[in-house]
């Protein structure tokens, strides 16, 4: 499948307790939003941008594309932000990122979209880091919308679990560990911000 024909969308709907709610993808990276180096990263990968958000609506906006909101004021997690996005996005394909990532991969989509190139058996390609799911880089087939809004209407909140019903393959990062460098916490903006600096030295 091209770039072209998959919709991508950015996950900016937490509540970032961890940060006393402080909307992390608007949170000063290097002097900018954090989330405007996401965009940066996936906007040439795909053929539109969404961006899925519950707060600062009028900040996200100024970005100049389409936020997407929770049908679910409740903060029901990222399945709920991939359920909108989902519901908004009108190719066969949406891949997926988190606002807080800016170091996403310039082949994220590609390496995601090749692993469906087999799309009778595949629903979900989903990022694996060499240890462990990385489950909000993913890329997922449009037509799963129905059955997670029924997962989401029956109570269910875990994205692996939701993942685990549909034919999922794995996607190997390994060699891209930076691509999931995020930040949780305060201080690990100054960690971020460093490596950040010294990549862009080395490149």
């Amino acid at each position: 499948m091209s770039g072209q024909d998959i919709t991508g969308v950015v996950l900016a709907g937490g509540r970032a307790t961890r940060w006393d709610g402080r909307d992390k993808g608007l949170i000063a990276v290097l002097g900018r939003p954090m989330i405007s180096h996401v965009l940066d990263a996936l906007a040439p990968q795909v053929g539109q941008v969404l961006i899925s958000a519950n707060r600062n609506l009028d900040e996200y906006r100024a970005f100049g594309l389409p936020v997407v909101t929770d049908a679910s004021r409740d903060f029901l997690g990222p399945l709920a932000g991939i359920a909108s996005g989902l519901a908004t996005a009108r190719t066969d394909w949406v891949a997926i990122a988190p606002c807080d990532s800016p170091l996403l991969a310039a082949d994220c989509v590609d390496r995601l979209a090749s692993a469906c190139a087999d799309e009778e058996h595949t629903d979900i390609a989903v990022a694996h880091d060499g240890e462990r799911i990385q489950p909000v880089f993913a890329l997922i087939r449009h037509a799963l919308l129905e059955d997670l809004d029924a997962f989401l209407a029956s109570g269910g909140r875990k994205i692996d679990r939701w993942y685990g019903q549909h034919r999922m393959q794995l996607v190997d990062f390994s060699d891209r560990p930076d691509t999931f460098l995020n930040i949780n916490r305060p201080e690990d903006r100054d960690f971020l911000e460093a490596h950040m600096k010294q990549r862009n030295v080395s490149e």
